[in-house]
């Protein structure tokens, strides 16, 4: 029960992953996932249920990191 438990709050609604990527709603997030814009961006669907491992967010956002060191 405790591993489910912690699994759970590892996992991110669309509307918490928008608000951490500062987007204004989670229609952004759906339409990047139908176009495939950014596939390293990856999610978890379950039927109609779809989640964001919070890992997986925070790699995005490393891979989308730019560098202004030279």
């Amino acid at each position: 029960m405790t591993i489910i438990a912690s699994q759970k709050t590892n996992l991110l609604t669309s509307d918490q992953t928008a608000d951490w990527l500062g987007l204004k709603n989670k229609h952004t997030l759906e339409v990047w996932r139908s176009t495939k814009r950014y596939p390293e961006l990856e999610y978890i669907k379950v039927g109609r249920l779809v989640r964001y491992k919070r890992e997986a967010v925070e790699r995005f956002l490393e891979s989308r990191t730019v560098s202004t060191a030279e």
